[in-house]
């Protein structure tokens, strides 16, 4: 159960903290509140470290150490997964591994976009070549598999996107592309497939997510045209619900008592704009006389996301569109309570922590707001500028207009993820972090 594998977290390494994979799903921090208000890119960063190197991905965190993925080469050849020390910025270790389906290294295309997982034992690094690789805190290689070869081949036109999530005992890894697609679990210890959900063709990024539902651990995917959920133990699909669209790149975010808010907007061409506009909502799934069902609570008017998940926090739930637009509704009933503008787009879903709500916008600037109904700016914060960042590895030049244009959108310098622990944001830029404390 997803709780429960929260309490083997923390009982398993005291008061460790930890922000183990995509969105922090499993975080056993107890300092987020001392998380810092205010800062500049020369003030309250505590250490910058260079990338080999670009990526996509959010770091993650395991006590004193920071594990993060990234890509290089002209052809995406290398992919390698770092560690560096929390308190320093320190690089601890590089491992790297040949890219087993090498594309043009450009913009258009996604690069080392999943996050990896990482709990006590060790660190599952995923890449959108399917490659899958385990690795102990120190370094040391535990396992490798090509998930794309074993259940492939891979025809992804942008690459993989989705992050893993993680059960005690296993990795849950989302293969989603026009081929015949998958949800994968592995062993964590030795990388072996546990189970094989198959699933239909279809272009997707959004990530899994393990939640509790009517007191029963389940995987929940929201893609492209459904939202399902597995069993993690047999991977049987236990419930699917249809009457949604243009839910391809956020991740279903728990809202407690088998409640869970779900993201859709319209792709870049106009694509799923009709059923996009009823997909923005909170559904509820139950189970009567063994039978499971899916009811949608209500639907977030007007509201729809970028790459960023909305939230829920403190009976509030929250949107960021791609105009950096903040719709607020009641978590309850989904009344309007607020809409606002901030002053970036958010690629990366914001983090909520006691009485702020961090918004990480896409070109650096974090704005703070006031959790709550009254929408309240109490900071604005630019993390980098053109001197603070390390120079970028040259991408390749698309060809073709459409290509261009797709590939102009992720040309800038981009905050793609962030995470916190022991009063510290660890935020990722495509080829550095960098710590505010």
């Amino acid at each position: 159960m997803t709780w429960i594998f929260t309490l083997l977290l923390v009982s398993a390494t005291g008061s460790v903290d930890a922000w183990p994979a995509f969105l922090g799903a499993g975080s056993t921090s107890e300092t987020q509140q001392s998380l810092p208000l205010n800062w500049t890119p020369t003030e309250h960063v505590a250490w910058q470290a260079e990338l080999a190197g670009g990526g996509q991905s959010s770091p993650v965190v395991w006590a004193d150490r920071v594990f993060v993925t990234s890509v290089e080469g002209p052809n995406k050849d290398t992919y390698h997964t770092t560690c560096v020390d929390l308190g320093s910025g320190k690089e601890l270790w590089r491992e790297s591994i040949a890219n087993s389906f090498p594309v043009k290294n450009s913009h258009y295309v996604s690069r080392a976009a999943p996050t990896p997982v990482v709990d006590a034992d060790r660190v599952v690094a995923l890449y959108e070549s399917g490659d899958c690789v385990a690795y102990s805190h120190d370094g040391d290689e535990l396992w490798r598999r090509n998930l794309g070869k074993d259940n492939g081949p891979l025809t992804a036109e942008f690459g993989l996107g989705a992050s893993p999530c993680q059960s005690e005992a296993k990795v849950f890894v989302l293969l989603e592309h026009d081929g015949p697609s998958c949800l994968l679990a592995l062993d964590k210890k030795s990388g072996e497939t546990s189970w094989k959900a198959e699933r239909t063709p279809r272009r997707s990024w959004s990530s899994p997510a393990l939640m509790e539902i009517d007191g029963t651990s389940q995987v929940v995917v929201s893609s492209a045209g459904s939202v399902d959920g597995y069993d993690p133990e047999s991977g049987e699909l236990l419930w699917t619900f249809t009457d949604i669209g243009g839910n391809t790149g956020t991740t279903p975010i728990d809202s407690g008592d088998g409640r869970f808010l779900i993201g859709a907007s319209a792709g870049r061409n106009g694509e799923d704009a009709g059923s996009s506009k009823d997909s923005n909502c909170l559904l509820k799934v139950a189970q009567q006389n063994g039978e499971w069902s899916v009811q949608r609570e209500w639907v977030a008017e007007k509201a729809s996301p970028s790459w960023a998940s909305p939230i829920i926090h403190q009976g509030l739930a929250y949107w960021i569109n791609r105009a950096g637009v903040v719709y607020c509704f009641d978590a309850e009933t989904g009344a309007d309570v607020y809409t606002k503008r901030i002053e970036q787009s958010c690629w990366a879903t914001p983090i909520a922590v006691g009485d702020r709500i961090y918004c990480f916008g896409q070109q650096g600037v974090v704005t703070v707001l006031a959790a709550g109904p009254e929408f309240k700016v109490l900071a604005e914060n630019e993390t980098w500028n053109e001197e603070t960042l390390p120079a970028a590895e040259p991408m390749a030049e698309e060809t073709s207009e459409e290509r261009k244009r797709a590939a102009a959108m992720f040309s800038k310098p981009t905050l793609y993820g962030a995470a916190a622990v022991d009063g510290t944001f660890v935020i990722r830029v495509g080829n550095c972090l960098i710590a505010v404390r």
